[in-house]
């Protein structure tokens, strides 16, 4: 069988030079499909069984710019400025699902400073399997030697080039080297975007710019009982709701698209399965089952942080630790102990996670909103406190009540084990957090789970706590969404991008 010859790519040796943001958008957004359409061809090719003499490269590209000096400007907001004259650059990957941002970022910039922007190819080269299109599995095909072989003609990823040093504050550079742009690398970036798909069982496009969090599938039942609500509504601010598989409903009266026909149910769900209630400019809702656990809390949110989304916030149940508090009543974090023990390496415990205003105002407000209560009324069905994150789900069988002590000493109010851990990475990754737990049960006081109390309780309070939250994301949306990246998640010398 005839293969067509597939060429073998070089580095550009001079960038082009853009004064306009859209500018140096548009021709990032070209190099960049230029290089994987070269990379899908051979790949196509390989799988055809065509051999290759020498290997096939294809190259991120790269966005630079230099600021000879630099002015605070007085916008206010936390981000879209430099801290220090010098040369900055990013590798960029997907272009097309990063457009807006992109070019929001880039604006502020050129609008900031005035500097240029340098586009070119890096040398950062693309790993093959970050390549393929959402619905291609053409290695699939191959046999065992072919994709061992893989490796010779391609390249894998690489995980070196996939750390976090940036966003920890503990990357260096090197003596007369560029100084970041962004908190994520090209290939980190894609790594994630990669494993968003794997866990949630989802495409990246569909996440939107806000993000609930649950440990209980009660609230998944919930929040796609309303997406389906939504999409039956010709007037809903709403235009789509996806489900697990990529399954699409549209809004009615609005037409199907060609990637409604893409998707399917799984035949079993993902690991942590994602529901999106879209909105045409992406600051819809995204919710997320995290299940059990800080692992699990971890994992997601290491991933979803790369799509830059205006905020997350937790809406779970917890153990409540005082006498005074009532089953079905809310508690607030505006504090967090964290014995989750899975950022540790990463944040270590003394760095504190600070509450941020319009998180809470935001979620004080909601509460008041949806339980139709007065703001004097508010301490009746929900109380603001400290939030204990444990890893161990048995905490209450250590001998000698060890934990009981340190939760009373640390003065918390209620415990999960989830909250601190998406706080902790929330002020890791500089996206906008908070949390807002219900009372399940009372373990110190002798008020346990049991399954007709557990099932009464989840019926009835899920509904209103749901609605809570996704009232909160409206609050916050209508408020202005650039404002919510607070200066407190800033560090002494921040990337510019946020």
């Amino acid at each position: 069988m005839a293969h067509t010859p597939v060429s073998y790519f070089t580095l550009a040796s001079e960038p082009t030079v853009f004064a306009r943001a859209q500018d140096a958008l548009a021709q990032l957004q070209r190099l960049y499909q230029q290089q994987i359409d070269h990379l899908r061809k051979a790949m196509q090719a390989y799988v055809e069984g065509q051999d290759f003499p020498q290997p096939v490269r294809a190259w991120y590209p790269l966005l630079r710019i230099q600021a000879h000096s630099v002015r605070r400007p007085e916008s206010g907001l936390a981000f879209g400025f430099l801290d220090h004259p010098g040369v900055y650059e990013t590798t960029i990957t997907r272009p097309d699902l990063f457009g807006h941002y992109l070019l929001t970022q880039l604006s502020l910039l050129e609008r900031n400073h005035g500097v240029q922007f340098e586009v070119s190819l890096s040398t950062q080269p693309i790993p093959i399997h970050f390549s393929f299109a959402d619905n291609d599995h053409v290695e699939g095909s191959l046999s065992a030697q072919r994709r061992q072989y893989m490796r010779e003609v391609f390249d894998l990823p690489d995980l070196a080039a996939m750390d976090d040093g940036i966003a920890n504050g503990t990357w260096q550079p090197r003596p007369g080297g560029a100084l970041p742009l962004s908190l994520f690398t090209a290939p980190r970036i894609d790594y994630s975007l990669h494993r968003l798909r794997h866990y949630t069982g989802t495409a990246p496009e569909w996440f939107q710019n806000f993000v609930l969090f649950t440990n209980y599938q009660f609230y998944i039942d919930e929040f796609i009982r309303l997406g389906h609500a939504e999409m039956s509504r010709p007037d809903s601010e709403y235009i789509a709701f996806i489900e697990p598989g990529n399954v699409v409903t549209r809004r009615a009266g609005l037409p199907a698209e060609d990637v409604d026909r893409l998707g399917a149910p799984p035949p079993r769900l993902p690991q942590m399965p994602a529901y999106h209630l879209v909105r045409a400019d992406r600051s819809g809702i995204t919710m997320v089952n995290i299940g059990v656990g800080p692992a699990n809390a971890k994992t997601i949110t290491d991933h979803i942080a790369v799509l830059r989304p205006h905020a997350w916030m937790m809406l779970g149940h917890c153990a409540g630790l005082r006498n005074s508090q009532r089953l079905g009543d809310y508690v607030l974090a505006h504090a967090y102990v964290r014995e989750d023990h899975v950022l540790d390496e990463e944040l270590p415990l003394w760095v504190p996670i600070p509450a941020l205003a319009e998180i809470q105002q935001a979620l004080q407000q909601a509460v008041a909103d949806v339980a139709q209560v007065s703001d004097d009324d508010l301490k009746r069905i929900m109380r603001t406190g400290t939030v204990a994150s444990t890893d161990n789900r048995n905490w209450e069988l250590l001998p000698d009540n060890l934990p009981q002590r340190r939760f009373s000493q640390s003065r918390a109010v209620a415990l999960d084990m989830e909250s601190a851990t998406i706080a902790a990475n929330g002020f890791r990754f500089r996206v906008p957090y908070g949390t807002l737990l219900c009372v399940s049960d009372k373990p110190l006081h002798g008020e346990i789970k049991l399954p007709g109390m557990a099932n009464h309780f989840y019926r009835e309070r899920v509904d209103q706590h749901l609605r809570i939250g996704m009232r909160a994301v409206e609050l916050l949306r209508d408020g202005g969404t650039q404002r919510l990246h607070s200066r407190k998640l800033r560090s002494f010398a921040e990337v510019a991008f946020q």
